[in-house]
């Protein structure tokens, strides 16, 4: 969706005298931002038309014209899990109904916009969409999706009718790059508190959740199999939007793997109907078991020279792939 081009003023003149030519209006000193606010909720409304069209269904056939990257992967494995585990475990229920939004100020594309939903009427919390446009004529598609975390602070950003600046990966100014903040969190969840970075991010619920289901599943082992997972960086961030106080919001995709390995004295690994499902049909492995997950996280990086931390403010993954060995 593109907003409507303005239509410059045509200053007619005649042979004779001269028609009065109006003053032009001033031209802005930043550019406007890429889409209002009912702009936007037209567009959510769109992509929950086609979201709604597949889960009725678990038709991910249908989701390409307003999905894509992370989001569309997740639901195509939501909708496998579904299937697999006959209408138990469905998909995520995804609120559409906008609570807060940040524009990007720009005049390039790709285009990335933020909108925090108002919170589902299950009580989960309220998600952070990512929304994403490719080109002028391509439509806005939902590139990922990740609940908001209990208790934080959000910065304050430019109002909608203005429009964000927006930085680019290598941006200085900030404790950071918004590269390297990605990277340095990945080190931190798989690392914890033996990572070098873990004192520049503030305590979060997304890397809690994710030590605990860990620790979970060692527990569980025991001493008849090993967990290792890996944790990595997808790309760039897809979007840092500036915020009021010279600090950034920054989303990237991060990717993790998580296998489980047998001994070499043998042994085997029953396969869930999901992981099956995902791994070609296999139900055991007699060698390991690999998991891939695709998440999105949504983190503030304050200003240079700020005492504050690194906040994570979203975050969520969900199984996309399996193997088994």
């Amino acid at each position: 969706m593109t907003a409507a081009a303005l239509l410059p003023l045509l200053v007619l003149t005649g042979c004779s005298t001269a028609l009065p030519t109006p003053d032009p209006e001033p031209v802005p000193a930043v550019a406007p931002p890429v889409v209002s606010v009912a702009q936007a909720q037209r567009v959510l409304d769109s992509v929950a038309e086609v979201v709604a069209a597949g889960d009725a269904g678990n038709d991910a056939a249908v989701l390409g014209s307003r999905l894509e990257g992370p989001a569309l992967a997740i639901r195509k494995a939501e909708y496998v899990r579904n299937v697999a585990t006959a209408g138990t475990r469905p998909p995520t229920v995804l609120p559409f109904d906008e609570q807060a939004l940040l524009v990007p100020e720009t005049a390039t594309w790709p285009r990335t916009q933020l909108v925090v939903t108002e919170q589902p009427a299950d009580l989960q919390a309220p998600r952070v969409l990512v929304l994403r446009q490719e080109s002028p004529r391509a439509q806005y598609k939902l590139w990922g999706w990740a609940r908001l975390l209990p208790s934080v602070q959000t910065p304050a950003t430019a109002a909608p009718e203005e429009g964000s600046p927006t930085l680019p990966p290598d941006a200085e100014g900030l404790l950071v790059t918004p590269l390297d903040a990605v990277a340095q969190y990945t080190d931190v969840l798989a690392n914890g508190d033996a990572s070098p970075h873990v004192g520049g991010f503030a305590p979060d619920a997304f890397r809690t959740a994710i030590e605990t289901e860990r620790a979970g599943v060692v527990t569980q082992l025991g001493d008849a199999a090993t967990l290792t997972q890996t944790y990595a960086p997808v790309g760039e961030p897809v979007v840092t939007l500036g915020t009021v106080d010279g600090g950034a919001i920054v989303v990237s995709e991060i990717a993790t793997t998580s296998t489980v390995t047998l001994p070499a004295t043998g042994g085997s690994i029953t396969v869930e109907p999901f992981y099956s499902a995902l791994a070609g049909g296999a139900t055991t492995a007699g060698t390991s078991l690999t998991r891939t997950f695709s998440g999105v996280v949504v983190m503030y990086l304050p200003p240079a020279g700020s005492d504050a931390q690194i906040q994570v403010l979203a975050g969520e993954q969900s199984v996309t792939g399996a193997s088994a060995q």
